[in-house]
């Protein structure tokens, strides 16, 4: 069973992750020069829905695509003008041609490249785009390391699912008729306070992976809580996401 296929995963990916797709999308806009919207884009691995609905200003039509249901549950109060379609990265449901946008947001790092590449490059329109973007976890403050020293004991006590590592400057592109037009490091601001981060800190899979392994959530709920009052100490902080987006285009 995938850690995502979890009704509470998929509420807390819906309702507690901050804002930090629709940054990064405005970078990718900027970077491309996108001033008015594409016909299609299609959001790959779409998870909750937060990265299509960030996508909704740059096409008029936006298409979720996610392989597990479940994440799906919350989507029409996260993008409610987009279209949601369950599917698999490696097999596209979508004719040759039929998308100017293609975005996948930390979400090829769980599919086969070998088998998704060539079904971008399929449905890309000539003059398309694929964009892969992702974020680490928001674990640093301007100026001030207490939030970082937390997020260490917290990943040490919670530890994430191995093997997410992606580099994807190093994807073999070229075999399926791609290039890497362009990467971006971006740095992400988002000001949150204990009672936005505490849950955000929640939504993690690391934490998702303890419950499995019969960790009681209320525990680590009350840890993180006790633990990162001092950090936040009832005030609102810039809170950091170290971010980069890849352009990719046919050749």
């Amino acid at each position: 069973m995938s850690i995502y296929d979890s009704a509470r995963l998929a509420a807390a990916y819906a309702y507690q992750r901050p804002a930090v797709h629709r940054h990064v999308i405005r970078a990718v806009a900027t970077r491309l020069g996108v001033t008015t919207p594409v016909g299609r884009a299609l959001d790959v691995g779409c998870g909750a829905g937060l990265s299509t609905a960030a996508l909704e200003p740059l096409a008029h039509e936006t298409v979720g695509l996610e392989p597990i249901g479940t994440m799906l549950a919350h989507r029409r109060d996260v993008a409610p003008r987009a279209r949601f379609v369950i599917g698999r990265a490696e097999s596209l449901p979508f004719a040759a041609g039929s998308f100017d946008l293609l975005s996948a947001a930390g979400s090829l790092n769980y599919v086969s490249l070998d088998r998704f590449l060539p079904e971008a490059a399929r449905v890309l329109a000539p003059d398309g785009v694929l964009v892969i973007y992702d974020f680490s976890a928001g674990r640093r403050l301007p100026g001030d390391n207490r939030l970082d020293q937390w997020f260490s004991v917290f990943e040490r006590r919670y530890p994430f699912p191995p093997g997410y590592d992606l580099d994807v400057q190093q994807l073999p592109y070229a075999r399926f008729g791609l290039a890497l037009q362009s990467f971006d490091p971006l740095e992400v601001a988002v000001r949150m306070t204990l009672d936005t981060y505490l849950p955000y800190a929640m939504s993690e899979t690391s934490v998702e992976a303890a419950l499995a392994r019969g960790v009681r959530e209320s525990e680590i709920r009350e840890w993180c809580q006790s633990t990162l009052a001092a950090v936040f100490a009832d005030r609102p902080r810039e809170v950091l996401f170290d971010a980069y987006f890849a352009c990719v285009r046919r050749t």
